[in-house]
């Protein structure tokens, strides 16, 4: 993959830590230039910083992706610094709220839904004119495998239902941009050893299921996580040599 998005654009959100760091720092080596989008200023640093190691020009944009001023303001200091993005993964996401359904918060509810939906499909429809006009674009959408099994996290109602909300808009748009030279596609990452696995480890099983706890400690116990490195690299490999829209890429399937 060495330069082959060199004199690109790349804007990864979620970046500051795990499998957006580890998309975004590859992309930085195959030549990318790259924006890292996160909550955690101290944490977008470390990731720019390998990025700057390869050679590779980086921005640091942090911003809380469920206000939407921040937002706002993010786009434009993309679009102010770097120009127009050509390739755009939406991997920020929550995993909040997991409890029962009787017991959920439905404003937790809908904040989760505007992060992990409404927050990539604004950046999406910020950045695609470009990528039409210029007839080349890459909009990748991180979801999760847990889509495709649904009793595998019951509990995680607001996670799953964004999740395959996100897949379903990602599919759609993609058979839109067909033959425009834009892809839109889904990546399912697999189970990484991620903060968000640790913070599901953490929780009382009693608040948020003990089933679904169990299962993730049994993952992680059983050496069953992948790497974040493992997973990105997979994506960027995809990403450099299938040039088809619409698909769900998924870690497991052959490339």
């Amino acid at each position: 993959m060495t330069d082959s998005f060199a004199g690109r654009t790349a804007l990864v959100t979620g970046a500051g830590r795990g499998i957006g760091r580890a998309i975004a720092v590859g992309l930085g080596r195959t030549g990318a230039t790259v924006a890292v989008l996160a909550r955690s200023e101290d944490e977008l640093a470390e990731t720019a910083a390998l990025i700057r190691e390869s050679g590779s020009r980086a921005l640091v944009v942090p911003a809380d992706l469920g206000d939407d001023e921040q937002l706002s303001g993010a786009i434009r200091r993309v679009r102010d610094e770097l120009g127009e993005v050509d390739l755009l993964v939406n991997n920020a996401g929550v995993v909040w709220p997991l409890a029962p359904s009787v017991r959920v918060d439905s404003t937790e509810w809908a904040a989760a839904m505007k992060i992990n939906v409404v927050a990539a499909v604004t950046l999406t429809f910020a950045f695609l004119p470009g990528m039409v006009e210029r007839g080349w674009g890459r909009i990748v959408n991180v979801s999760t495998g847990a889509v495709a099994n649904m009793s595998s996290m019951i509990g995680g109602n607001a996670y799953l239902a964004s999740k395959a909300a996100l897949e379903a808009h990602t599919i759609n748009l993609g058979l839109e941009l067909d033959g425009s030279g834009v892809t839109a596609n889904v990546y399912r990452p697999g189970p990484v050893d991620t903060a968000i696995q640790t913070w599901i480890r953490d929780q009382d099983p009693a608040a948020i299921g003990s089933a679904l706890h169990q299962r993730f400690v049994r993952s992680h116990a059983d050496g069953k996580l992948l790497t974040p490195e493992h997973s990105a690299g997979s994506l960027l490999a995809r990403l450099a040599a299938d040039n088809r829209t619409a698909q769900v890429w998924d870690v497991f399937d052959p490339a």
